[in-house]
């Protein structure tokens, strides 16, 4: 988002004198904030003295989070003192990486990619930015104003190694790429989750922070949860009932459902009636895919599948929530499109308990389209594959063939943001390889870490405790509609520069537009006067330090519906071409599991890899501090104890997980909450490089993930990359 005026001088004097000394002044002994390490944007109450912090603690009038605090919150400290993290810009040459003044990395930066773009193209600049991009608000601002300064349209996201098939099936049903309903926890009656772990995530695209208490409530108003997932996870072991399932058979679960309500003529499309299209061609579909003939490839008895799609349309409100374990597979773009089909069909979209879509103050959903950029799907393919562009963005499992293979068009440079993708998209061993060939790289970036120290020039930003906040993306997937403006603890020192402020002097320099130096909350204090809740600016939120309470999640279609007919699209052509792939799949794997046990395997000691999200983990950046990764080894196999005996394995013992991309050594763990012919290692371990500057990561045990995972197994229809699913051997290591 860009801010208006930018080149005013009236605007800048009213940004830097009048709004930044409204935001100083002494400093309490108590601050709150919101903290931005995941996505449940917990309130907090840090107490200190000078630059010393004292305690981090959960703030109870937080209106959002309650008082609910994770054990990530207090890294906050850890990276604040962290002595790895980078403050000045740092350049590699040939005795190690050398300390360089601001002015000169910006001149070396600006110089090096124009050298490259001149000699290969505009595109042969290509663009990385990391999950962290979104959880901070300077970047938020002012970061796509940089990224379009570089001309290129090589441009990749973590998007497409996470979340791609909610933006996707967004866009083609309700017309935003952002429109994403939210389940609305607090007042459903019926909870379905698929392949998601909120309990640990706090409710990965659903702000949900204490989703523990939440999902006890649901069931003390008498309500219902049901997980379906290939592992008993930390949620399932919470809810009411949990069904195994095998990675990548999803689709097919959320088709026996909606068969079994349209059989049984419970159809009702509530709120949304009239305003939807495509009804009778999703029950055409669903003819075929009855829970009898479903039950065999998906190991779930038809009784079962059967009560379940009762259960959940009959209930008072019911909202069937999927995430990770339904996106990240091969067919995550129609698992997600059926999530919101069930929910259309039940008569569950856009009302109180149900899925919903939130309102928030600021709302750059609301800007972004009436400047007309909804999102756009196709229009462009990558040069070596042909994968689609989302929204300018390649998927992120282009990205290694994209600069590895030589000819016209081939990525000569990288500009990395906030990213690690060398330990969290797939086949990062190929991508690791691949980045040593580049002429020319550049990361911004607090770390030197397993991609960066592929770079020439890095420029670390001011970060966590020293800059504002607000949760631009957060609060629109949000389980309730709030609000808060989170001011800095600390100063930066002089040395320092925020994230913006690298942002608007590399878009200066880039442009030859000269650089204002705005800072973020100035966009901020635009928004929120054009927002739709009365009285609403940046400086009550000043004066509110535990955040505005807005209210719970209140119906908004057709006025916040973006298809050019403002009606939703139940059966976009996409989806419906993709099934022919998805039956395709069904007849394969009929055989592996007709006259079978649900739970059988035909190759003892080969397995299906999935991941797992942890607590006190968040990707591959949480991992160097000491009261994060401390006490046991927390990167294990998880598997059965069927599959253990089979292949010969005990508790502790080193197994080799092996697939065509490498191979891992690490301990097992035998647990009966894993489903047979399924195994699980978590992501974004492996901090095993030796130039890498994370003293605590680098000590502390664990693997990469994706050294097995395969960057050509992806969702085709999307392009998002296949994490769950992977096919993998495992044996017992012989030194045991």
């Amino acid at each position: 988002m860009s801010a208006e005026g930018a080149n005013d001088p009236a605007v800048r004097s009213e940004a830097t004198n009048g709004l930044a000394a409204s935001l100083k002044g002494e400093r309490s002994m108590k601050h709150y904030r919101t903290c931005n390490l995941c996505e449940a944007m917990c309130g907090l109450v840090i107490e200190h003295e000078g630059h010393e912090i004292l305690s981090i603690k959960g703030d109870p009038n937080d209106p959002l989070s309650r008082g609910h605090i994770c054990p990530k919150a207090v890294a906050l400290k850890d990276i604040y003192k962290d002595p790895d993290r980078l403050k000045k810009p740092q350049r590699k040459t040939a005795t190690g990486w050398q300390e360089i003044e601001w002015d000169e990395a910006f001149d070396e930066v600006v110089n090096r990619l124009r050298v490259v773009q001149e000699h290969h193209g505009v595109n042969s600049l290509g663009v990385y930015q990391g999950n962290p991009n979104v959880h901070n608000f300077g970047t938020m601002i002012f970061g796509p104003n940089f990224v379009r300064s570089l001309r290129t349209k090589s441009r990749f996201s973590a998007t497409s190694a996470d979340q791609l098939p909610h933006h996707v099936a967004s866009l083609l049903m309700f017309g935003h790429y952002f429109m994403i309903p939210i389940p609305d926890i607090d007042r459903t009656d019926f909870m379905l989750i698929i392949g998601a772990n909120p309990l640990v995530s706090n409710g990965s695209m659903m702000t949900c922070p204490d989703y523990g208490k939440r999902l006890k409530a649901v069931q003390a108003r008498g309500g219902k949860v049901v997980v379906v997932d290939p592992r008993r996870t930390e949620t399932a072991h919470q809810a009411d009932e949990h069904l195994f399932i095998k990675p990548g058979r999803d689709a097919l679960l959320l088709l026996a459902m909606i068969h079994v309500v349209v059989e049984e003529g419970l159809v009702d499309l509530g709120n949304v009636e009239g305003i939807v299209e495509g009804v009778e061609e999703v029950k055409q579909i669903v003819e075929d895919f009855s829970p009898e003939h479903m039950s065999p490839v998906l190991g779930i008895d038809a009784e079962a599948i059967r009560r379940l799609a009762m259960d959940f349309a009959q209930a008072k409100s019911a909202v069937c929530y999927s995430r990770m374990g339904a996106s990240t597979q091969i067919f995550g773009g129609l698992c997600l499109w059926l999530t919101h089909v069930l929910n259309i069909l039940t008569g569950n979209m856009d009302r109180p308990g149900g899925a919903m879509f939130t309102q928030p103050a600021f709302d750059f959903i609301g800007t972004d389209g009436k400047n007309g950029r909804t999102g756009t799907f196709g229009s462009r393919k990558t040069r070596v594959r042909g994968l689609p562009n989302f929204t300018g963005e390649f998927p992120v499992a282009a990205m290694t063939e994209e600069i590895a293979t030589e000819g016209d068009g081939q990525l000569k440079a990288m500009v990395t943001i906030a990213g690690n993708p060398v330990l969290s998209t797939p086949n990062g061993q190929a991508l690791d390889k691949a980045l040593e060939q580049l002429e020319f790289m550049v990361a911004i970036d607090i770390y030197l870490n397993e991609t960066t120290r592929h770079a020439d020039i890095i420029l670390p930003p001011a970060t966590g405790l020293e800059v504002s906040h607000y949760d631009v993306i957060f609060n629109t997937l949000a389980v309730r509609n709030v609000a808060k403006y989170s001011p800095p603890l600390f100063e930066k020192s002089a040395d320092q520069r925020y994230d913006w402020e690298i942002f608007q002097e590399l878009t200066a320099r880039l442009t030859g537009k000269p650089n204002y130096a705005i800072p973020p909350e100035l966009a901020l204090k635009k928004g929120l006067e054009g927002s739709d809740y009365e009285g609403m600016s940046l400086e009550k939120l000043i004066k509110e330090p535990h955040g505005v309470d807005l209210g719970p999640l209140s119906p908004a279609l057709p006025g916040r519906l973006f298809t050019p007919n403002k009606r939703i699209q139940l059966a976009p052509e996409a989806f419906l071409q993709d099934l022919d792939r998805l039956r395709k799949f069904q007849v394969q794997i009929q055989p592996q599991t007709q006259n079978s046990s649900p739970h059988s395997h035909t190759q003892p000691h080969t397995f299906l890899l999935i991941g797992r999200r942890q607590l006190r983990s968040n990707n591959s950046w949480m991992h160097n501090s000491h009261r994060l990764v401390k006490g046991k080894n927390r990167c294990t196999l998880m598997i059965h104890p069927d599959d253990a005996q089979a292949a010969g394995l005990e508790t502790g013992e080193i197994a080799i997980v092996s697939s065509p991309q490498g191979a891992v050594r690490l301990p097992v763990e035998i647990t009966q909450d894993m489903m047979p012919g399924v195994v699980s290692i978590p992501h974004g371990w492996g901090h095993r490089h030796k130039d890498i500057q994370l003293a605590v990561a680098q000590s502390t045990p664990g693997v990469s993930v994706n050294d097995l995972t395969d960057n050509a197994l992806i969702d085709e229809l999307t392009g998002n990359a296949a994490f769950n699913g992977v096919p993998v051997e495992v044996r017992k290591d012989g030194f045991n």
